[in-house]
């Protein structure tokens, strides 16, 4: 620990009396500084003992005294050694009583004690403090990196850093999960502080954050947690809250940048890792959209072999604009939504030991997971992305759900949904799809000459042609449900062709027809 003003009374060479202030000798000392000016507090920085013969003070003066006291302790110095035999012979009385007023410890130095013995003193405890500090930081570090290459990890290391610090450490991954935490009663109190984790993460490597937790259930007070991200890259990779009852020391602030630079090791490796894992599951996926399943499941191999041993999903994301108002409950849209989307699958299938894929395609997110499993399910709790589900599939299957998973992302983008599966489009009616700015122009160009023609008042041939394709071209029954002969209808159909240059013989006429009419239809449906 530092000097205190107690260790230098108790020097045996520097032979140091008490005059006042005895009940505070335990507060450190920063430095001895020696001054004769009677305001030296410009040239304080605070936590001084200041060392002074009274040159230029009127030390006998109650007044002075009085006025000089209190200046010193404004400026934070914490004790003032007053050398006896030089100007004055004694300390005078009214130095002391300012002094005991002020609660300013006040030292007799006797006059065979020279100043610079005292700043001696102090220099060498002060060094022989930061050589300990680094010393237990080197030792810390030691310990700190056995505990890393331990089979536990980052717990061991957490483990060994809490019991340094006397306090208590945490580690948040990239979702802003907390995955370890020592003590064990450490993780409730880390939990609580997921919102200030992810505010860190959100900031450019490396960052840094002091914040307060409240007390646990039955303990007094609180903590000072300190929360620093890990990682050199743009996006944080987690983050280290470490929760002390007092500010670090120098030996402590070791610990914990030993810790920062090993955890970083360690997720930064990690990153590597998975960076090969994506390589080899991006040729993977790119076998199974080629229709090559074998040698897909051949270049799996372990990795990913049992994620096509069972039914799988295939999910394709695109970032998308903010909607207004999309900060509320479920938290704002990150800056990277496709990055967050990988990381909370990943964080996901890692807690529910699953094999997922997970492979970047442009502006687009591909990812295989398991039928059912908590991968799929942590699709809809990103925001900023639309994401298009599959139905299950096997590998021969794959480029199939890729297209359906696709044509999911589609109309979830034109609905303004997170999230769309095969199956809802599917099981549903085509006709919502037709619900689009481009199939309406088309329709719209399709059936203009007809509509023009009938705005002219020359026929119905608009409401003929959906009567007569309802009916699938049965004549009478489509000229029944218009009130007219059949030859008038047949009439009208004739002038249809001849105005759009089609034969309604031709099925693909007829179907584009029917749909473009459905289109421009206000209901979908019924009359037109």
């Amino acid at each position: 620990m530092p000097p205190t003003l107690a260790s230098l009374v108790h020097h045996s060479a520097l032979k140091l009396g008490v005059l006042a202030g005895r009940d505070r000798l335990e507060t450190p000392v920063r430095w001895a500084h020696v001054s004769e000016l009677p305001d030296p507090v410009p040239w304080m920085d605070g936590g001084e003992l200041l060392l002074t013969t009274a040159l230029q003070i009127d030390a006998e003066d109650p007044a002075a005294a009085r006025g000089y006291v209190r200046r010193l302790v404004r400026a934070g110095v914490v004790g003032l050694g007053f050398a006896v035999g030089v100007n004055y012979e004694q300390v005078p009385g009214a130095l002391v009583e300012a002094a005991e007023a002020e609660g300013l410890p006040l030292l007799e130095v006797p006059r065979r004690t020279p100043f610079i013995a005292i700043t001696k003193a102090v220099s060498a405890a002060i060094a022989a403090d930061q050589y300990r500090a680094v010393t237990a930081g080197f030792e810390a570090q030691r310990e700190l990196t056995r505990a890393a290459l331990s089979p536990e990890g980052p717990a061991a290391l957490l483990a060994r850093l809490a019991a340094h610090l006397d306090g208590w450490a945490a580690l948040y991954d990239a979702s802003g999960a907390v995955v370890a935490a020592a003590p064990d009663w450490a993780a409730r109190r880390a939990a609580r502080l997921g919102a200030d984790a992810g505010r860190l993460r959100e900031k450019p490597a490396p960052a840094t954050a002091v914040v307060g937790s409240g007390a646990d259930d039955g303990d007094e007070g609180g903590d000072r947690v300190e929360l620093q991200s890990l990682g050199s890259g743009r996006r944080a990779r987690g983050v280290l809250a470490v929760g002390t009852g007092a500010p670090l020391g120098t030996a402590e602030r070791y610990a914990v940048q030993s810790a920062i630079a090993l955890l970083t090791l360690t997720t930064e490796r990690s990153r590597a890792l998975q960076d090969a894992e994506q390589r080899l599951g991006a040729a993977v996926l790119h076998m199974l959209l080629a229709g090559e399943p074998e040698h897909a499941r051949a270049v799996a191999g372990e990795l990913y072999g049992t994620l096509l041993d069972a039914p799988f999903r295939v999910l394709v994301a695109e970032a998308v604009a903010p909607a207004e108002g999309s900060e509320g409950a479920e938290g704002a849209v990150p800056d990277d939504p496709l990055g967050a989307l990988a990381d909370a699958v990943d964080t996901a299938a890692s807690r529910g030991a699953e094999a997922v894929l997970a492979v970047p395609e442009g502006a687009r997110l591909v990812v295989l997971a398991p039928d059912g499993g908590a991968a799929v399910a942590a699709c809809a709790g990103v925001l900023g992305v639309a994401v298009g589900l599959s139905a299950p599939t096997g590998p021969a299957g794959a480029a199939a759900a890729h297209r359906q998973a696709e044509q999911a992302l589609s109309v979830a983008r034109r609905r303004g949904r997170a999230l769309v599966e095969h199956e809802d489009v599917a099981a549903g009616s085509v006709l919502p799809l037709l619900a689009d700015d481009a199939v309406r122009a088309f329709a719209d160009g399709m059936l203009r000459a007809l509509r023009q023609h009938d705005e002219t008042g020359r026929g119905d041939l608009v409401r003929s042609l959906h009567a007569w394709l309802s009916r699938h071209g049965q004549w009478d029954a489509a000229a029944a449900d218009l009130g007219v002969h059949r030859h008038t209808l047949r009439y009208r159909m004739r002038r249809v062709e001849e105005i759009l240059g089609r034969s309604l013989d031709d099925p693909d006429v007829r179907m584009e027809l029917w749909l473009a009419l459905k289109a421009t239809s206000p209901s979908g449906g019924g009359n037109v």
